[in-house]
């Protein structure tokens, strides 16, 4: 019967064929040790001279790294192998032989890896990473699904910029200007409107000439948007959201996160509700230890890893001055200089990985907005209708899957985390 290696545990005792690729090999006189990878998993198919016929025991012994075929055994339970399985081999029927793989157990270098991305995904530690994006992805529609929210999808070609940055993607859409979008939150307070509760996961794109550890030029975001909710239930919202993917992968991420070598008990911090600080204590902190800042200022990534590192879970940074952030954010009503936001910072140094707000809802501030951050009324009549046709409270945020992912993997830079990176200077492969 055919099976994967994921599948195995359901047919202890049983024979089995699976489809598969050689990780890796070692001989002992006369047996042979199959490391096998399916995609599901991993086993280790034993190969007994005596036991298999001679075609079986050559085809075994042409097997390289790489090298495709299907293996035929019988399943016995193995306390001391890491999936708790074995394969005693009966058959070997070889696909490929593959020749001169060119990754190899030695060490390579980065942009030799980047290069060979299509074939590094393929290693035990990329692979756990992609297993744990999947299942962050799962978590994500899970969380909103459960709390009655709806999946929209935005476009991705937009008539202007969502922030007012020229950091964009210029393109023609036919005989007019057009950008990919940096993100789907205003398309989001529309569709809000309509159905309540909302959020979007798609792709979107930032121009920035940054080579940083934290950014790509194409990533995935995760953006809800909720009608009816202030500042503060949304970032309650946000607790539980986060809480709510990091326990999910504890949950079912176990041996990835084993081949990854994450200390997962600091993950197992990740749940009930996180710290608070406004953006004021936030700058009187670094500016009592050592760092030269002036309010009015962003944070950049040594400030957010210095305000990190006082807490063993994210932490809020609240209520940031008017100027630096986006135009839709709602001032705070006792203190308009300020608005009623919150950056969420991820510990262990990996930086923001939520931005939220809540936003104008008043149709003369947001009128007021667009002239000061001279923003195309032409482009974006419809958002200001969003204001003039039945305006509520409403809030929402983003979160950015491949940051996030880091951060539960514990990873030095954010192009492990997504399939194929677009980064600076690389569109290959």
């Amino acid at each position: 019967m055919k099976s994967t290696i994921g599948e195995v545990k359901h047919h202890v005792g049983e024979s089995v064929t699976i489809g598969c690729w050689l990780n890796k090999k070692r001989s002992s006189g006369k047996i042979q040790f199959l490391q096998l990878r399916d995609g599901s998993g991993y086993i280790q198919g034993v190969v007994v001279k005596s036991e298999v016929s001679e075609e079986a025991w050559e085809a075994a012994s042409k097997l390289t790294q790489e090298s495709s075929l299907y293996i035929t055994g019988k399943v016995k339970e193995d306390t001391r192998s890491k999936g708790g399985f074995e394969l005693d081999v009966t058959g070997v029927e070889i696909i490929q032989v593959t020749e001169e793989y060119p990754i190899t157990p030695k060490e390579h270098g980065v942009d030799f890896l980047m290069d060979n991305r299509h074939l590094w995904i393929r290693s035990p530690r990329q692979r756990a990473v992609l297993v744990i994006r999947a299942e962050i992805i799962k978590a994500v529609q899970g969380f909103f699904n459960d709390r009655g929210f709806h999946l929209v999808d935005p476009p991705i070609l937009t008539p202007s910029s969502c922030e007012g940055t020229t950091n964009l993607f210029h393109t023609k859409y036919f005989d007019e200007d057009a950008f990919l979008t940096q993100s789907g939150q205003l398309y989001m307070e529309a569709a809000a409107m309509a159905l309540g509760r909302v959020y979007s996961f798609g792709p979107t794109f930032r121009a920035e000439k940054s080579k940083t550890r934290r950014h790509l030029i194409e990533f995935w975001m995760i953006e809800p948007e909720m009608a009816f909710v202030d500042h503060t239930e949304n970032l309650e919202v946000q607790e539980q959201f986060v809480s709510h993917i990091v326990q999910t992968v504890l949950q079912n991420c176990q041996a990835e996160l084993e081949t990854l070598e994450r200390d997962t008990s600091k993950l197992e911090k990740i749940k009930g509700s996180f710290p608070r600080i406004t953006y004021d204590e936030a700058v009187d902190y670094l500016q009592k230890n050592g760092h030269e800042f002036a309010w009015g200022e962003d944070f950049g990534a040594p400030h957010e890893t210095a305000i990190a590192a006082q807490y063993e879970t994210p932490v809020f940074i609240t209520h940031w001055p008017t100027e630096i952030k986006a135009f839709y954010m709602k001032p705070d009503p006792s203190r308009p200089e300020v608005v009623l936001c919150a950056d969420m910072i991820a510990p262990e140094g990996y930086g923001e990985i939520i931005g939220g707000s809540q936003r104008i809802d008043d149709p003369e501030l947001m009128e007021q907005r667009f002239k000061e951050h001279e923003l195309s009324q032409e482009a974006y009549q419809w958002y200001l209708d969003l204001r003039k046709y039945g305006t509520v409270p409403h809030s929402g945020f983003g979160l950015g899957l491949e940051r996030t992912v880091a951060w539960i993997c514990g990873l030095d830079h954010v192009r492990e985390t997504i399939p194929f990176p677009r980064l600076l200077y690389r569109l290959y492969p």
